[in-house]
């Protein structure tokens, strides 16, 4: 019995985990290999895609995202975050200067571009694996598609062949709350800044 218990255990410790609580938490390169912290998105609904220049799903996608950044980004709630990969039929060989060059003179985009990463196996990047691990999905092809909301948590996941336009309901429902959360923060805290006493005014007392 033992011995059978063990044998369960096993892969169990093999299993590989994450320390990060959110999406937020983690930091990654930008377009011209800095570092950059996702935690500027906190607070933020964020559509997270594995893009490429090349793909056939490239023209109708692009065109897609950038509709849906243009709408929904208003009041500063929504982000497209996209992240060129070269793993599927090498339909994103540029160079990053060429990837931008690109992507801005065919679609004028505004949404972020980070750099270039892998999105499964070995050299996964570490922020993309913690969505593939939320969602248990993982890209077996361009334009997968993570939803995250405010808090930093993966709320959903969909293939190259789902288009924007079929999960629109679902994305701007996620900025409605997004932005309703962030207000009734912003109140809350404005409350208690007029709650707080008045430290000028109390030595001021003191003093007469």
């Amino acid at each position: 019995m033992s011995r059978i218990i063990s044998l369960l255990l096993i892969p169990i410790f093999l299993l590989p985990f994450s320390t990060a609580g959110d999406f937020y938490s983690f930091t990654v390169k930008d377009s011209e290999g800095q570092d950059v912290s996702l935690e500027q998105y906190r607070g933020k609904v964020t559509l997270v895609v594995n893009v490429a220049s090349l793909c056939g799903y490239s023209d109708n996608t692009y065109k897609e995202m950038k509709k849906l950044h243009d709408i929904l980004s208003y009041g500063d709630y929504f982000s497209v975050l996209a992240f060129p990969c070269n793993q599927f039929g090498d339909q994103e060989p540029g160079e990053m200067e060429s990837i931008l060059e690109h992507v801005s003179t065919l679609y004028d985009v505004e949404f972020p571009i980070f750099n270039k990463i892998s999105v499964y196996g070995e050299h996964t990047d570490p922020a993309f694996k913690f969505l593939t691990d939320s969602a248990s999905v993982i890209p077996d092809w361009n334009f997968y598609k993570y939803l995250v909301d405010q808090s930093g948590q993966v709320i959903g996941a969909w293939g190259t062949r789902t288009a924007i336009q079929d999960i629109f309901d679902e994305i701007q429902a996620a900025v409605d709350k997004a932005k309703t959360v962030g207000q009734s923060d912003a109140s809350k805290q404005q409350q208690q800044q007029m709650d707080t006493p008045n430290d000028d005014s109390d030595v001021t007392k003191d003093e007469l």
